[in-house]
């Protein structure tokens, strides 16, 4: 879940840069990429009483510390 600020995918490239010190490389569509993906983060807080609290750069850096301490998933 995010904040229902969306984002472009090259911001998201350009925040995972960021957050990971690498530069990715940027290629055209995969057959069966999602063209555009959308959600409402309305039912979360109604129903769990959650509410995202940080922006893209906080949710990368997150999202990359994860990664680093799980490499192999769960």
């Amino acid at each position: 879940l995010g904040t229902g600020t969306g984002y472009s995918v090259l911001q998201m490239v350009r925040a995972m840069e960021k957050a990971s010190g690498r530069e990715y490389k940027i290629t055209g569509r995969r057959e069966g990429d999602v063209a555009s993906c959308y959600a409402n983060p309305a039912l979360a807080e109604r129903e769990l009483g959650w509410k995202a609290a940080f922006g893209l750069d906080k949710m990368c850096e997150d999202l990359w510390r994860w990664q680093l301490q799980n490499p192999t998933g769960f």
